[in-house]
């Protein structure tokens, strides 16, 4: 990694049984086969495990979180959450998540871990259990979200290149 490179970390989180709340995980994954990053960028899919990922999160300066995000607009609707949006200290929640992932970045809060968080998230359109398929609708947005993840990566001080191809067997 260069000297001065800020450590950044993408996180998906979801559940992928969950059907549409299973979008990080997806995105993340995604972003992992197209893309290769330079050593400054880590890519994590956190599932579920809320406060077990303080020690993941410790380490980075740049936090870009990519989850399904409960807004009331209309499914698909993509949302960019940073500084107060967070409401970190607020019992409302927006990602599916936050009750537990909310809580895990208040906790590094108190710890002293300073990181900039920004989410990025997709209105769900079903929260079904027991299928891992995105909707049409959420599954549509998957490119959508990617790069706006690229975006921040970029914005953050990271670097991509997509990797080729794979040939057809």
């Amino acid at each position: 990694m260069e000297k001065g490179s800020p450590k950044i970390l993408v996180l998906g989180i979801g559940n992928l049984l969950l059907r549409d709340e299973g979008v990080g995980i997806h995105v993340v994954n995604e972003l992992h086969a197209r893309y290769q990053f330079s050593e400054n960028v880590s890519l994590v899919d956190g599932g579920t495990l809320g406060s077990r990922l303080i020690g993941i999160m410790s380490d980075c300066e740049e936090l870009i979180v990519v989850d399904a995000v409960k807004n009331s607009g209309a499914p698909g609707s993509l949302y960019r959450l940073e500084g107060k949006d967070l409401r970190l200290n607020n019992p409302t929640k927006n990602s599916l998540h936050e009750a537990s992932f909310l809580e895990t970045l208040l906790q590094c809060q108190i710890l002293g871990y300073a990181f900039q968080t920004v989410i990025i998230g997709v209105e769900p359109e079903d929260l079904s259990p027991w299928s891992d398929e995105l909707t049409a609708t959420v599954k549509n947005k998957v490119p959508d979200l990617m790069r706006a993840v690229l975006e921040e990566i970029t914005r953050a001080g990271g670097f991509f290149t997509p990797l080729p191809a794979p040939a057809d067997v």
